[in-house]
């Protein structure tokens, strides 16, 4: 069985050019101090030949290049603020570049762009990916993987507990007296909607409470005035949505249509993004610790790329908390 075929070097080329490798190292650093015939020859044996310059080529062939992918559904959502500050804060630790690609909530961009970016990084971590499970498992065989947001049962992930935050911002509603929760839901390919719906079930199941969900609709403020025009049809006294932006979306559009917030109906949204404080009323929400999933997921890519494999397939689950603010209030029933 043959050997790996090693990188040329730039004695292979100088040989090929029938010139000295310090003549080569000049015509590629000042191409003004050789002569132009000579100058391209060297190209063309360089082309040749495969030979890469410059460092990140070198890195390249070496198989390091200091750098990582984060790949998120929607660069545009402020939910990825935090997290790529988190992702950048632990990457320039350990003195990597994070490379940004926006999937602009599409599962078939984000794979394009992967199968762009695969050969520049050592390690890859899927932001809130919309590509089906078969789809990550494949890239997870290219490069090491960290998942964010999600749970795959064989690949290492983080999440934020889902659970345990919906569970308590029912309880909140279940307090101020309202007897039945709307879940708005997410994009239909999200994970983290599919367990926000399951534990909002759950909980008002153990509760007393009626449940039911209306949706998909997309992530965004658009999105939230499109479940609010659902809303609108019957009486609601208490909303949650899959996420901030829809939940301002809902309490704008509810506003618009004459409904009080929250005298008429409670408004609940997830993440805690900075807006949610900006909107009137300010938002009651579940708050992940978003810088921590993202520090936490690149801190754990990087350990895999330098061979770290963890003893558990337990996703890393980080805590949330419940942040009440002005828009829940008193349920009439």
């Amino acid at each position: 069985m043959q050997g790996p075929v090693k990188a040329p070097t730039i004695y292979d080329v100088a040989r090929a050019a029938g010139v000295a490798a310090s003549t080569v190292s000049r015509a590629f650093a000042r191409p003004g101090r050789v002569n132009a015939a000579t100058a391209e020859r060297i190209r063309r044996a360089a082309a040749e030949l495969g030979y890469r310059t410059g460092p990140l080529a070198r890195a390249h062939d070496a198989g390091r290049t200091s750098m990582i992918a984060l790949v998120l559904s929607d660069v545009t959502n402020p939910f990825y603020n935090e997290i790529i500050r988190g992702a950048q804060a632990a990457a320039a630790e350990a003195g990597y570049t994070v490379l940004l690609t926006d999937a602009q909530e599409s599962g078939e961009r984000e794979r394009e762009a992967l199968q762009r970016t695969m050969s520049t990084v050592e390690g890859i971590v899927l932001a809130t990916s919309r590509m089906a499970d078969p789809a990550i498992r494949a890239v997870a065989r290219q490069r090491p993987v960290i998942v964010l947001n999600r749970v795959l049962t064989d690949l290492p992930c983080v999440v934020t507990d889902n659970r345990g935050g919906m569970r308590r911002a029912v309880e909140h509603l279940a307090e101020l007296g309202h007897r039945r929760v709307t879940y708005a839901a997410g994009p239909q390919a999200s994970w983290a909607d599919a367990m926000r719906w399951w534990a909002l079930r759950e909980a008002a199941a153990e509760l007393g409470l009626q449940a039911r969900r209306i949706g998909p609709f997309a992530p965004v403020v658009a999105g939230g005035a499109r479940a609010a025009a659902e809303l609108c049809r019957g009486p609601v006294t208490a909303v949650v949505a899959y996420n901030d932006l829809m939940a301002i979306g809902v309490i704008r559009a509810l506003s618009a249509a004459g409904v009080r917030v929250p005298e008429d109906t409670s408004v609940v949204g997830f993440d805690n993004i900075f807006a949610a404080e900006l909107v009137t009323p300010a938002l009651t929400t579940v708050a992940a610790p978003l810088h921590a999933m993202g520090f936490a997921a690149v801190r754990n890519l990087l350990a895999h790329t330098r061979g770290a494999r963890t003893g558990s397939n337990e996703p890393v689950r980080l805590p949330s908390r419940l942040v009440v603010r002005a828009s829940t209030g008193r349920g009439s029933g």
